[in-house]
């Protein structure tokens, strides 16, 4: 199978995730073992308050993240038709550096895989608001498999 090129797979090909759920909104870099992806903080978001956005939201956009590096590896590997089956994440890790995320900030989020085997994956996660890093986690990711 030949690869497909980034721009002909969309947000909804490579996550489950719909609506105010989304996070992601762009993706900066991908392939089978990394990805990047930046989005803007939202009152939409869950965990929204009139002051901004709970950090723990983090956990999540480091997860999105991680699911792009794997709807990535799905989709180069089975084809963009293949089946989007969610991967139960797992937090091993995660430190947060700061109290809130203020709505219309930037945030970059990278995962890059540090571990894999079969339907296992160990993902080591950084997120920066305008450049400053507010967030570092180890999520453990397992999918399971038709059988």
């Amino acid at each position: 199978m030949s690869p497909i090129p980034l721009s002909e797979i969309t947000l909804d090909d490579l996550l489950p995730h719909r609506g105010n759920m989304l996070l992601v909104s762009e993706i900066l870099e991908v392939d089978a073992s990394k990805a990047r992806t930046r989005c803007t903080v939202d009152p939409s978001w869950p965990m929204a308050n009139e002051q901004g956005v709970h950090p723990l939201i983090l956990i999540e956009l480091a997860a999105q993240t991680a699911g792009v590096c794997n709807g990535w590896d799905r989709i180069q590997t089975k084809g963009i038709d293949s089946d989007q089956m969610g991967w139960l994440v797992g937090v091993k890790k995660a430190d947060f550096f700061i109290d809130s995320l203020p709505f219309g900030a930037t945030v970059t989020a990278s995962a890059e895989s540090a571990y894999s085997f079969e339907n296992l994956r160990e993902m080591s996660c950084e997120i920066h608001l305008d450049g400053q890093l507010i967030g570092k986690a180890t999520l453990q990711l397992f999918q399971q498999t038709n059988s």
